[in-house]
């Protein structure tokens, strides 16, 4: 009974579950912020510098940044987009991935979004 336990397959993470499409706008944002939740553990321990494991926790965390970019991208509605796109722009900098992070923020239209972001992460205006 134990043997079956160990050789149980590994769980999916979520953004290699495939995706069905067409997938509506708020069922996408949703998707997103469930990626940036599971991932925001490794992004963390990979912009830690002491950190085990760090290399196997960037990989986990870029392999999640990369699945929400790309859901992100197929959502119709801008302040929906906009709004996904600031979740990812957390997760980065908490993987303290601040090239990525600042590319998405110039991607983000809204000025209300816009100022919140910066509120919350000033590097950004540089």
């Amino acid at each position: 009974m134990a043997l079956r336990w160990f050789n149980k397959p590994k769980p999916k993470e979520i953004w290699e579950e495939p995706v069905v499409w067409p997938l509506g706008d708020i069922e996408a944002a949703h998707r997103i912020r469930d990626i940036c939740r599971t991932a925001a553990d490794s992004a963390t321990k990979s912009g830690a510098p002491e950190s085990e494991n760090r290399q196997d926790e960037f990989h986990r965390y870029e392999r999640a940044a990369r699945a929400a970019m790309e859901t992100a991208m197929k959502i119709g509605d801008d302040l929906l987009r906009d709004s996904a796109v600031r979740q990812i722009v957390d997760l980065c900098l908490m993987a303290d991935d601040q090239r990525t992070a600042r590319i998405l923020f110039r991607a983000i239209q809204a000025p209300s979004i816009r100022e919140e972001v910066l509120r919350d992460h000033p590097l950004l205006a540089q």
